[in-house]
């Protein structure tokens, strides 16, 4: 394999990147077009969470059997956001990400219009599948956008995956107590519908291309590998975690992985390229998208759970789904804030910083909650910690990437970062159901003791970012 793949790549000049009609993209417009395409999505991913019981009722399905609407998403977006990086490294950012939205338009719908759970499963699978949303639009900022405006440009189209995710759970209440569970897909539909047009009217495609094949056999061996571990991970808890089924699907999924590196690194044209992975600019973002996956899917149970459990248990606070998602307001404000504030921050002085502080900060706000959270105060300081480390990280971990990796590889790198959130978010949801159902009363409820462990779990974890954002390389001032 040619050694070039390993240097970074110049970004295109803001004077070479025009339209076929010789039209220069509005960076204004092309960020505005892709916000709006990557909240609809992660919107999407945790909407239907708090409204599952209610969605399995109307589906006269059982609860158990319900969450494969969470894990349809899960699969699909795990095994498509790489190949769908990579074809648009290959064939055209703008034109796979037309693909990618009509795609999701069409889940959506599907998953809208439901009346059983397995048409419900494949709804939610065609919107996972819209997963290569946030990596090929990176790429079109890294191609389209001026330099100057990258930065802070990928620092808000990193933190909107996590915005989305929370504004999900926070809009999840209200629609389903004055509207109906559909109205879950209806709303994001009108999103992506105008996130479609403006993309086939509003961004050109962009002549940076990474000519080649697709990788078969790689994406064949990578999709049995996420397919098997993801599964494992998210029906595990259901299914047990010593039984045989859970066992056989892990050590597959772990074989599998393998295999795919030794395929992978002997192969001209691989579907992700290992020796780019293993570059000390890369490989410690992805741990850092693990855990920062792992600590914002806890929040996602924790926090909510916490604040909905009886009062008279004497930890918990007695708000309804609606008054627990705004408690959720301070991590989206935070996080709005914070993302394009990496971004500049990330120009200025390197990804490095903004990398540490937000690692740091994201331990500093479980830590707080596992020491005391027997106050609403103590839950939205938590939540102005988190939010601020979350859009640090985000935006961060985009930055870092960019800033090692050849532009015909952006949407490459960029997936497998996404990635490795999906499975920290999962294998992070699944810990912390754990531990709250082995610290449970008879009749269920959570005890204060396992929200203490969880919160402590989630501190440990995110601590673990410190480490690998120390592990990354000074600023490389030649690539600014």
């Amino acid at each position: 394999m040619s050694t070039t793949l390993l240097a970074p790549g110049p970004m295109p000049e803001a004077s070479a990147v025009k339209s076929r009609a010789g039209r220069k993209p509005s960076p204004t417009v092309v960020i505005l077009i892709l916000s709006a395409a990557g909240i609809a999505f992660s919107v999407l991913q945790s909407l239907v969470a708090p409204a599952l019981g209610l969605i399995a009722k109307d589906l006269h399905t059982s609860a158990g059997n319900a969450s494969w609407i969470l894990t349809a998403y899960l699969l699909s977006a795990s095994v498509m956001t790489p190949i769908l990086g990579r074809l648009g490294d290959m064939v055209g950012k703008r034109r796979m990400l037309l693909i990618v939205l009509a795609v999701l338009a069409g889940g959506t719908v599907v998953a809208g219009l439901a009346t059983s759970l397995p048409t419900m499963i494949v709804g939610r699978a065609l919107q996972g599948a819209a997963g290569g949303i946030l990596p090929l639009s990176i790429g079109i900022v890294r191609d389209e956008l001026p330099r100057e405006r990258v930065g802070v440009a990928v620092g808000l189209l990193s933190a909107v995956a996590g915005i989305g995710a929370v504004v999900g759970i926070i809009a999840a209440g209200p629609i389903v107590d004055h509207l109906s569970w559909q109205w879950l897909f209806w709303f994001p539909l009108i999103l992506i519908i105008v996130a479609t047009v403006g993309a086939a009217i509003g961004i050109p495609e962009s002549p940076v291309r990474a000519p080649g094949r697709l990788d078969v056999v790689g994406t064949a061996i990578l999709s049995t590998s996420l397919i098997t571990l993801m599964l494992a991970i998210s029906k595990g808890r259901e299914w047990g975690w010593t039984s045989a089924t859970t066992l056989t699907l892990l050590s597959v999924g772990v074989v599998a992985l393998i295999v795919f590196v030794v395929v992978e690194l002997r192969v001209a044209e691989p579907l992700v390229d290992m020796r780019l992975m293993a570059q000390r600019g890369v490989w410690p973002t992805n741990v850092i998208g693990f855990v920062s996956g792992f600590a914002l899917f806890g929040t996602f149970l924790l926090i909510p759970m916490l604040l909905e459990l009886p009062a008279a248990t004497g930890y918990g606070f007695g708000k309804s789904i609606t008054q627990a998602g705004l408690f959720l307001l301070p991590t989206v404000i935070m996080l709005l804030v914070f993302g394009p504030l990496s971004g500049i921050l990330a120009k200025r002085v390197g990804a490095k910083v903004p990398l540490v502080v937000g690692s740091i900060l994201v331990s500093v706000a479980y830590a707080q909650l596992a020491i005391a959270h027997t106050a609403l105060w103590q839950i939205v300081v938590s939540g102005l910690l988190t939010g601020a480390g979350m859009g640090l990280l985000f935006a961060a971990m985009s930055n870092a990437i960019i800033d090692v990796v050849p532009a015909t590889h952006t949407g490459e790198a960029i997936s497998v970062n996404s990635i490795t959130r999906t499975i920290g978010g999962s294998i992070g949801t699944s810990v912390v159901a754990a531990v709250l159902i082995a610290n449970s009363t008879p009749r269920g409820l959570p005890l204060d003791a396992a929200f203490t462990q969880g919160f402590w779990i989630c501190a440990a974890v995110a601590a673990a970012s410190v480490v690998a954002a120390l592990a990354l390389p000074k600023r490389r001032r030649s690539s600014q």
